[in-house]
Order: C-alpha cells, then structure tokens, then sequence
C-alpha cells in the first residue's frame, strides 16, 4: 500500500511501516486494535439509521480485518458535534469523527493529515472541489464524506395551470411567481430564511447575484455590494410584492418549506436530492433547474460537504488508514451515496453514478458538483459566523429591514471572529 510519509513515497508493507514507525499506533505487537468512530446519522428513521450502515460495514471489514475491531457510536445531527467536542476537550478523542466542521481540530495540531492516513490512490479520488475544501495552508485535513449541490425545483402541475416554463433569470422568476400568486399557489416561491438552515438559502442567492460570503483571497465580504444588491432584489421584487407565501421568511424553516412542497402548496423553491424522494412519495410532478441568475443562468451553486476526520492521539495511523481505504472504496461511496440520496465525494463513483440509468434524477446534481461554492469551512470562525447568519439574516428581507445594515453588522462580527481565530 502507498502512503505518504514525511514527504517522500514509501512501498512497504503494513506491517513494515508499523516497525519503521513504532510509535504511528499504540498496538504494535499487541494483538487486536479498537477503533473508535463517531458519525453523523443521515437517516429520518429508525429504519434507515446510519447505525444500520456503519454495522453492515464494518461487519465486513472486521472479517477481513481480524486484528482490528471498528466501534461505531451514531448521534443525531443535533448532538454529534457537541459529543466529538466534549470527548476532545476530556482528552478521550475518537479515533475517527465523522461531522460537520474539521477546521478547529485540524488548526489545533489535533488531526492527520489526510497524506498520512489516506493511500495515494484514495486521496487522489476526491472530486477536487471537495478536497480543496477540506485544506487549511493547503494541506487536507478534512476528508469528504457525503456531498450535495442544489436545484431549482419547480411543481409541474403548477407551471402548466399557469402556462409558465422554468426561469432561467431573477426576472423570469419573479414574474413566474408573480403569476403562480394569480392562480392561488399559497407559496410562490419559498424562501426559507429561519434559523434551521437560512445560511444555506443566503448562500445560493449570493452566488446567483456574482457575490458570496467570501472574495477572491478568502476574506469575509458579507456586505459586498452584489451582496447588498442580491438581499436588496428579494427584498422589493420576492418579499415586498407578496410572492414568498404567508409565512415570513425569517420565519420559515427549510424542513416547513419542504414539507409545503411535498403537499402541492408551493410552485418554487431550491432543494437538495433528498427532497426528489420526499416529493415523489407525494405524488408531486416536479422539475428541477440550475438556480437562475441576475441577468441568465448562475455561475455557480452551492455544494455541501461532510467531513471525516483522524485524531492523532491515539495512534493507530496504519489502521485508520486501512479502515478509510475501505470505507472510500468506489462500493461503499455508492452504497452510502444510494440510502442517503447524496452524492459521491469521489471520482471514481461519481462516474459509476454517472453512467447509471437509475440514478438519471440525480445527473443534474452531479453535474453542478465541479463548478459548486462550499461554505468556508476552512475557516475556524466559520461555525460562529454561520449562527449570527442563522439567527439575523431574515431580518434583511422584512418590512422594516435593511439589507445594508443587516449584511453590514454582519460582515463586522464575521471580521471580529476571523480575526480572533
């Protein structure tokens, strides 16, 4: 197996590096070593727990790995994070975690690099926006696990009654929207801008507006004037003409705006892949199109990646690094990918995905991943700097809201944080 140590390319075997490296895992010449893993759960049920997941897995695995046992404790999406923080701050670390953000523990000196666990073949197949993502100084610490771009989707039935095709500009959707308000659809468009995910949303209209949460050198620049003029257009062309629905945005959930999709009350809105089987499930005829544009099609969408990280103090560097092997084998990507309805983090799936009629809904996804903006991840101040967006933002866009000076103060804190961390 190749590996990357120090800088150079060693060809050795597992156990040769183990007694080159003593010291890389606290097993050497123990017997059985136990890794333990701290992941996310993807699932919306007991049915489809990522638990479910993981066990299959890594059943597999320990039959061919006998000497090395893989414990796997699943947390909700509310609780993981904080679980892998406090375990880090009792100085008893997972081995691997797998969650939201990486860039406290990597800026910390609490991580492997990924060279130093990952072979070269499996680093080299992350799709390269992902990869990138996961850098701090260029070096990846971050390793992706599930990924997801976004689409317009659109209600079939409702375009139709209202003789409208999908839009391709800021223009178009607001007159489409303008005209599903005529024909009664509750929901126009829905901008879902309360605190479950509004940094999500904000995002995708910053990018569509040829702006963003950060310029070219990686600086905040929340307060940007395409940033001003994007939040100023919902305000006065969506919000203030009465086109995102009875709830204010500030008010409205991602999770609210999905579940009014799935029952036929709204003729927009962006989503990701899970909301495909949801709408499905309902029986809702949709489409989906790349986000529109100030003047035609966006430039670029959001992506959204995962993160699995390695903590170095528990050694164990070969045997994480054989376990990740695994883990991103072009059969287990696409296994993950196919119960969860996100896209592979790597290559080599993303291609298999790709030339697979079944997964043809998901086609369109895959298409905008190369091209796709992540949230700046890389960032230690960024968790920080996405709660004050969570919790503010809606303001931007309400009747007595000021685009500027929402966008601004925000734009302050976020430049107080980068320049605390």
């Amino acid at each position: 197996m190749q590996r990357r140590v120090t800088g150079l390319i060693a060809v050795v075997s597992a156990l040769g590096v183990t007694a080159a490296l003593g010291g890389c895992g606290s097993s050497t010449g123990s017997g059985s070593v136990t890794l333990r893993l701290v992941a996310a759960d993807y699932g919306d049920s007991q049915a489809n727990s990522s638990q479910k997941y993981w066990d299959k897995l890594t059943e597999a695995y320990e039959a061919e790995h006998p000497d090395v046992d893989v414990e796997v404790s699943v947390h909700s999406w509310n609780d993981v994070d904080a679980k892998v923080k406090n375990m880090v701050a009792d100085g008893d670390p997972p081995d691997l975690a797998q969650i939201g953000a990486y860039a406290d523990y990597a800026d910390a000196g609490q991580l492997y690099r990924a060279d130093d666990v990952l072979s070269i073949d499996t680093q080299s197949d992350f799709v390269t926006r992902l990869s990138a993502a996961g850098e701090i100084n260029r070096t990846q610490y971050g390793m992706p696990f599930a990924s997801s771009t976004r689409l317009l989707f659109y209600n079939k039935k409702l375009f139709a009654d209202a003789g409208l095709t999908p839009p391709k500009s800021w223009s178009e959707l607001a007159s489409a929207a303008a005209a599903l308000k005529a024909e009664g659809v509750k929901y126009p468009y829905a901008l879902p801008l309360g605190p479950e995910e509004a940094q999500a949303e904000t995002m995708m209209w910053l990018l569509s507006g040829d702006g963003g949460y950060t310029d070219t050198v990686g600086s905040y620049a929340l307060d940007s004037q395409q940033n001003v003029d994007t939040f100023t257009w919902l305000k006065d062309k969506l919000v203030g003409k009465g086109l995102t629905g009875p709830v204010a945005p500030g008010e409205l959930n991602r999770a609210q705006a999905f579940a009014a999709f799935t029952r036929g009350e709204v003729g927009m809105l962006n989503g990701h892949p899970t909301l495909m089987k949801a709408a499905a499930a309902k029986g809702v005829k949709f489409g989906m199109v790349p986000m529109p544009g100030a003047a035609g099609r966006s430039k670029s969408t959001m992506g959204v990646a995962d993160w699995m990280m390695a903590f170095k103090k528990n050694g164990h560097r070969e045997q994480i690094g054989d376990f990740l092997d695994y883990v991103y084998s072009e059969k287990n990507v696409l296994e993950f990918s196919h119960e969860y309805d996100l896209l592979p983090v790597t290559t080599s799936a993303s291609e298999a995905m790709a030339a697979d009629a079944g997964d043809a809904d998901l086609v369109g996804f895959l298409d905008e991943l190369p091209n796709a903006e992540l949230y700046p991840v890389g960032q230690t101040s960024w968790a920080g700097v996405s709660a004050d967006i969570k919790r503010e933002i809606g303001a931007a866009v309400g009747d007595r809201g000021s685009p500027a000076q929402v966008l601004g103060r925000l734009q302050r804190g976020a430049v107080t944080a980068q320049n605390a961390s």
